[in-house]
């Protein structure tokens, strides 16, 4: 009698799901719905990555940085709209920043974890944060004003490769 073969199916692991976030948005609700899904993706030990492009990319600028570009125009755009994730706002009932305070206070009250929070817990997850190139030369961000933690710079061809390999993939 000859042992058995192996079945191949059998004998692999199961790949994890690839799951990719493209982060457009820098708005503060916007922000926290990524931050919830990247680590709860991360959680599941999905394979997740998010693609931090345009207003998205203010979100992931260290909070003590003020202003961000090379150019009078780069540098008023990001005194338009202050980098850093501690500086978002909302898209509706912003309210000269009373919107977001009620957020926070709302979260506290029910346990909810703030965007930060929410963002170290994906990266110790292995979730990946990676940052357009594009969007980096257009609005005069440098490597060095970006959070700790954050990949390589990408392009839209890298970006659409990642989503196209991805079980799923979101635009937030």
């Amino acid at each position: 009698m000859t042992p058995a073969a192996s079945n191949p199916a059998v004998d692999e692991a199961p790949k994890p799901k690839k799951f990719v976030i493209i982060c457009y948005s820098g708005e503060l609700e916007k922000t926290w719905a990524t931050m919830i899904l990247a680590s709860t993706a991360g959680a599941m030990e999905m394979e997740t990555t998010v693609f931090v492009t345009f207003w998205g990319l203010q979100t992931f600028v260290k909070d003590r940085k003020r202003i961000t570009g090379e150019n009078w125009m780069q540098k008023m755009m990001s005194f338009m709209q202050r980098p850093g994730a501690s500086h978002r706002k909302l898209s509706k009932m912003n309210f000269m920043g009373m919107g977001p305070w009620m957020m926070f206070k709302l979260a506290k009250k029910y346990n909810v974890s703030k965007p930060k929070e929410l963002l170290e817990m994906a990266k110790e997850m292995g979730v990946h944060f990676v940052p357009c190139q594009m969007t980096m030369d257009m609005f005069g961000i440098k490597p060095d004003d970006l959070i700790e933690g954050m990949g390589e710079p990408i392009g839209a061809a890298t970006a659409l490769q990642l989503m196209t390999e991805a079980d799923a993939s979101l635009f937030i």
